[in-house]
């Protein structure tokens, strides 16, 4: 999202937000009962929503630490513990350049490979991110998060992770 300033003549300026739409963006189309057109980014991973939510879930309560879903720009699922502070915020640019470039990550605060999950939200003690890939084309991601400094993530919450992230991607393709 960005400002917009609108000023007309023997108008008052006003102040729009606006949500960027770039080139190449899948968009949905509507229009409401005025005629008015509406422009919406289109999301394939928010189709999973249901799927997505129960996924976050039961991997967060296997792991024991927070888990989320993202498409290309929110969070779309998070499970208890973190749903509050992360559920529909829009991610980090670097999150978003890290999804983008196909990355597997798997960090501490601290570290150089620690990715920012949102800029609304406060840092985690650990981190996984694998991104979510649906017929060669990356439509989001899934994170693994703890918030606790003395449960570090070892490879089998790694394997998790990956696990999910290709089993939504393969329900995506079908």
């Amino acid at each position: 999202t960005t400002k917009v300033r609108l000023k007309t003549r023997n108008q008052p300026e006003r102040l729009f937000t606006v949500n960027v739409i770039s080139s190449g963006d899948s968009l949905e189309i509507y229009t409401d009962r005025e005629g008015e057109i509406i422009l919406k980014k289109y999301s394939p991973i928010a189709e999973l929503g249901e799927l997505a939510k129960k996924y976050v879930d039961s991997l967060a309560q296997t792991s024991g630490g927070i888990v989320a879903v993202t498409d290309r720009d929110h969070l779309i699922a998070v499970s208890a513990g973190g749903r509050k502070e992360l559920y529909q915020k829009p991610i980090s640019k670097e999150l978003e350049r890290v999804i983008e470039e196909r990355e597997n990550v798997t960090a501490s605060e601290g570290s150089k490979e620690y990715v920012e999950i949102s800029n609304e939200a406060r840092k985690f003690s650990y981190e996984i991110i694998y991104p979510i890939i649906a017929e060669g084309d990356v439509v989001g991601s899934v994170i693994l998060l703890s918030k606790d400094e003395d449960s570090k993530f070892d490879t089998s919450d790694e394997t998790l992770v990956a696990f999910g992230a290709n089993i939504l991607g393969k329900q995506m393709e079908q």
